[in-house]
């Protein structure tokens, strides 16, 4: 059986024997809307995925429902810690952090 998105946030939550309220707090949005990704009546938008996958430190593909069974528990620290630095910014700096990683890479290549 497949596991939805809203399958696979509870299932996060409850292994942290968290209520839907402290999620929603942490990540910065209401617990309705919370509750509403549980049970697959809305989806989350970009910067919340974002936020949901450095909260449970998991892979924004396991979150969405991606090929992996298990979370993505090989995340190194530092790529955990991108996640929650680009998760906190305001979404202008957080598009000129991501072009100038991209400058980086591109230029390593």
């Amino acid at each position: 059986m497949t596991m939805t998105m809203g399958d696979r946030l509870r299932e996060l939550r409850l292994r942290r024997n968290l209520s839907q309220e402290e999620v929603a707090r942490q990540i910065g949005i209401t617990r309705s809307a919370y509750s509403h990704y549980e049970i697959n009546n809305r989806q989350p938008v970009y910067d919340t995925l974002i936020k949901l996958s450095a909260y449970f430190e998991v892979s924004l593909d396991y979150i969405i429902g991606g090929e992996s069974g298990k979370p993505d528990s090989g995340m190194s620290p530092e790529t955990v810690e991108i996640f929650r630095i680009l998760s906190n910014m305001d979404q202008d700096k957080r598009k000129q952090s991501i072009t100038k990683m991209m400058d980086v890479i591109r230029q390593s290549e």
